[in-house]
């Protein structure tokens, strides 16, 4: 892969406001490029094919892990796939642009790895694991199951915070927004 740009990473538990914080950073920058990842789950409501996510099936995944078309991949659970696709990154750097990347922990972990020096890590943490939970309740859009599912996951991916070069405690979102910001714009112009 032809490793020209820079890239942001953006990791955490499901629930600790990652993707809002995301969206939040690229409306205020338009140098940065949503790495659109691909996924093997279904859509939430409101998620379109090809903007949220790359929506695949399970067997469209596992051969594209076969042709060797991702950067990172990982089997979140059985048979729930998430990835970066090679040529996703490749699009955003020609077209001049940093990639941002919204990826669970594990993944956050590999694409550091792979970037090394070109990417700056970021873990948002949640205040507790209380409040995260609380956070899932509040979405509606999960069982009780994957809930408790979702918790003891938190659980062993707060470990590896201290893999990221950053970790930012989203207790007060704008507050959060604010210190994300700051530190984006000293890794771009340094």
């Amino acid at each position: 892969m032809n490793s020209q740009g820079k890239c942001i990473i953006f990791s955490a538990p499901s629930g600790a406001g990652k993707t809002t914080i995301v969206h939040a950073l690229l409306a205020k920058r338009n140098d940065l490029a949503f790495s659109i990842s691909a996924c093997s789950r279904q859509p939430r409501v409101n998620e379109k094919d090809g903007v949220d996510y790359y929506f695949l099936s399970v067997d469209d995944f596992k051969q594209r892990i076969s042709n060797d078309a991702f950067i990172e991949w990982e089997e979140v659970y059985t048979d729930m796939f998430y990835g970066t696709l090679k040529s996703e990154v490749e699009r955003q750097w020609k077209a001049g642009k940093t990639v941002l990347f919204d990826v669970d922990v594990k993944g956050g972990v590999n694409l550091k790895k792979k970037f090394g020096k070109q990417a700056l890590s970021i873990f948002v943490k949640p205040p507790s694991v209380e409040i995260l939970e609380q956070r899932l309740r509040n979405r509606n859009t999960e069982t009780e199951e994957k809930i408790q599912l979702r918790i003891s996951k938190a659980n062993e991916e707060l470990l590896l915070a201290t893999e990221f070069d950053l970790v930012i405690v989203n207790n007060v979102l704008e507050d959060a927004i604010n210190e994300v910001a700051q530190v984006v714009n000293q890794f771009l112009n340094s």
